[in-house]
Parts: structure tokens; sequence; C-alpha cells
């Protein structure tokens, strides 16, 4: 689907009142992303649902309407969007990243909500335990604690000249659960970590830019809508200074970044219409144990790596799912 004609279909959506069609009663859908409606992430996800659901039984305008609300990653807007989505008495909510579940939990406290793309959603207590979730929330986590040394394990054996990592994050944001698990890692890579918080473009550029004034410097980018919607930032500053980095998620690779090693967000999204669909058909979230991701990718770009200068071990090559030459 063409960027002009997603625009336009999530525009008609939004105006079309949910509940009401012309042929008869639907059931209604609202999703609450931390992205753009109009960015090519937004709209794969977009399409992986409307596939999936349309497999189970489900399709647009015939028997379901969805409701599509997006914060583009400023958790300002989070609460807002929140608010009037939930105000609309939708039959299930879709909550992608942790922001959306915490501002729809505020909101909709008694409709059922199924997230995806959340990293602890025990620790954020949004459920109970993975396997009896309780209350009214369920749904799909993205990445466990243990993921940190994964990331920079390969971010070294990438670049091993490096001595210093900065871990570049949104504090309002971000899984900070993350943040003592890469802690825990850094002895075993012999890496010094710099913590580098950034709540909007402006003090991103100045984080990394500030970082970058010493040498023998990489990038540790967590996983959150914030890096998604400022990726192409991230990706001209780590080119401009030089410094290799680890991304999330696989389109930070596909657009130029060095290497990625986690899930595709438009595949969790895709998972998670099975959720919705039973719920749908009348499944309580507190009966639906909470679902691990079951697929983990590592890309890794040999044309950014060249650029960097780096050698990159043909070991590691192999290692990857996908190689951009």
């Amino acid at each position: 689907m063409r960027r002009r004609d997603f625009i336009m279909l999530v525009a008609s959506a939004a105006a079309y009142p949910l509940g009401t069609s012309a042929q008869g009663n639907v059931r209604r859908i609202g999703v609450m992303g931390g992205g753009k409606p109009s960015d090519p992430e937004s709209q794969a996800s977009y399409q992986k649902l409307r596939q999936r659901l349309s497999e189970l039984g489900w399709e647009q305008g015939r028997n379901i309407q969805i409701e599509y609300r997006w914060w583009a990653g400023d958790p300002a807007l989070a609460d807002a969007q929140a608010a009037e989505l939930a105000g609309l008495r939708p039959d299930v909510l879709l909550a992608i990243s942790t922001p959306s579940v915490e501002a729809l939990k505020r909101h909709a406290q008694t409709l059922p909500i199924v997230f995806t793309v959340v990293a602890d959603p025990v620790g954020a207590g949004f459920v109970q335990s993975l396997g009896k979730p309780g209350g009214n929330i369920t749904g799909f986590t993205t990445f466990e604690p243990e993921m940190a040394g994964k990331w920079l394990q390969l971010l070294k054996q990438a670049a091993p000249e490096i001595r210093r990592v900065a871990a570049v994050f949104n504090p309002r944001t971000a899984p900070m659960i993350l943040m003592p698990s890469v802690e825990a890692a850094i002895p075993a890579v012999q890496l010094q970590l710099v913590p580098a918080p950034a709540h909007n473009a402006t003090e991103l550029e100045q984080a990394i830019s500030r970082f970058a004034e010493q040498p023998r410097g990489g990038l540790l980018i967590f996983p959150d809508a914030f890096p998604l919607v400022h990726r192409q930032l991230i990706l001209n500053l780590a080119a401009t200074h030089r410094l290799p980095a680890m991304y999330p998620f696989p389109f930070f690779v596909t657009e130029g970044g060095l290497m990625s090693y986690g899930i595709s967000i438009s595949h969790l999204v895709g998972r998670s219409a099975d959720y919705v669909d039973r719920v749908l058909r009348g499944a309580r979230p507190a009966d639906l144990p909470v679902q691990q991701p079951n697929e983990f990718q590592f890309l890794l770009n040999l044309k950014t790596a060249n650029a960097l200068g780096l050698s990159v071990p043909p070991t590691l090559v192999a290692q990857a799912d996908q190689v951009v030459e």
C-alpha cells in the first residue's frame, strides 16, 4: 500500500464512528502506537494486523472497525490519546509499547487490553505473572533483560577497538529494566558505560555529539518509540561521528545502521492479532498467558561496516540472519 493511500485510510477510519457500519453492527478495536502513521514501520504493522485479522475472519468495514491513535514518540501526547481512544469504548484495545499500555491502563481500567512490544509487563505492574496475568491486560513481551549482554557482545565483536559505549534512551519512555542488565554485562566486554539520556531531538544530538568528542566509542540504542521516531537523526549522527552502533530493531540496519539483534515490530503486532481475535470471541485477558518472543533476528550491514573502517570477522558474518551489502 502506498503511503498516501495508508494515510487516507487511517484518516477515514478516524472519521468513521465506531460501532456503526452500512452493513450492520461491527466489533470495535482501538489501537495505540508510539510511532507516526506515515512511518513505513507503522504501515508495516498496520498491514500485518489487518492481514492476520483477515485470516481469522475479521474484515475492516465488514465486521470490525479499527480506530488508531499515535503519540509519535512524544509521551506528553500519550495520555490525551489514550483518554480519547478509551472514551470510544472499543471491544478491545491493542497497546503497542510500554507507554501505550501505561496510558491506556489509566483510562481503560475495565476494557480488555492486549499489549505488544513490552519488555517487562510484570515489573511494570500490567500483569500479576506471565502465566496468570489476572485483571484486564495480557499480551506479548519483546526483550528479555539478558538481551543486553547479547547486544554488547555482538557490538564488541564487530568493533573490538571500542572502549566506551553510550546507552542512548529516553528516560520517560524506555524500558529501564534493561539498564541493570547492561550494567551487569559491561565488565565481561571490558567497556566503560556512559548513560546518554535524551528527551527530544535536540538533547539527542547533544548527547551523541558530546559522547563522540572522545575516541573509541560505540552506541547502544535502547528499544523504544523515541529512537524509532528519531532514527534518521540517530543514523546520521552515528555515520557523521563514525560510531559503531547496536540497534534493537531490524529496520535500523536496512536503513543504514551497522547491526541489530531483536524482534520485528510488525511481526509481533501480527502475532498480537491472535489475542485480539480471542478477546473478541469472548476470552478474558486474565485467562490468556503472556506470550514471549518466538523469533529473534541478527542483521549486519557490511556496507556500513566498511564505511566505519571495520573488518567484521567472518564468524560474525556467518551468524547473521540477514547481511546487507
